[in-house]
């Protein structure tokens, strides 16, 4: 299930959510009728967190079905209620830490800034339980912002090169395609926030970037 969402009249939403099936952790205080679309669209449990006074939790956090990476900013009680849902957790806490700008991850491969440490890189290797690269996509370092990935998708910045879109789907193991968010925006995980089963989408985004998505993530199959 698709939905178009503003987060507080805001279309970046993908800054302030991320989620893979079971879970969607959120920032706090969106309205009642936002959040039953979110659990409605993701078909997953709405988690609220606050990581450091801000809203930003989605450039914060990135996850899949076995653990999250988390910047080191986040307080105990935020970390808790992460492991409350059956995550591993690795706290990071290299200069290059805001993990959902900078980790794209699904269920098989995580592709990673390029500058995180090689110490950090096994840690999210072993709690994400997958292989990782480092990488870029469209010669950009935060893959967690130029594109979305889940277990049966990708859709990623349209400057993405060739050899770094092979690179992605034999990681991922998904077909990977590319595609903008809220009527032009190439950073696609600015305002988009799916996992396999529905995605909610910036409310800017044009009827040809939807089908574009829908088609990207395995949904009109």
């Amino acid at each position: 299930m698709f939905e178009l969402l503003d987060f507080n009249e805001n279309p970046n939403i993908g800054v302030y959510c991320r989620a893979n099936d079971s879970v969607v952790f959120i920032q706090k205080n969106l309205l009642k009728k936002v959040k039953k679309k979110i659990s409605a669209s993701l078909d997953a449990k709405l988690i609220e967190l606050c990581i450091l006074d801000s809203t930003i939790i989605g450039s914060l956090i990135a996850l899949n079905s076995k653990g999250a990476i988390v910047t080191n900013h986040a307080d105990q009680e935020t970390i808790d209620k992460m492991e409350s849902q059956g995550l591993s957790i690795f706290v990071i806490k290299d200069i290059i830490n805001a993990a959902g700008n900078d980790i794209l991850v699904n269920d098989k491969g995580a592709l990673i800034h390029p500058n995180i440490s090689v110490k950090s890189m096994e840690k999210i290797g072993e709690t994400l339980d997958v292989e990782v690269k480092k990488g870029t996509i469209a010669s950009l370092k935060t893959t967690g912002m130029a594109a979305v990935v889940t277990n049966k998708g990708c859709i990623c910045h349209p400057k993405v090169t060739e050899l770094e879109k092979e690179k992605m789907e034999k990681l991922f193991g998904v077909k990977v395609m590319i595609g903008t968010i809220n009527h032009g925006v190439p950073m696609v995980g600015s305002g988009l926030v799916a996992n396999s089963k529905g995605a909610i989408i910036g409310n800017e985004t044009t009827g040809i970037e939807m089908g574009r998505i829908e088609e990207a993530l395995g949904f009109l199959d």
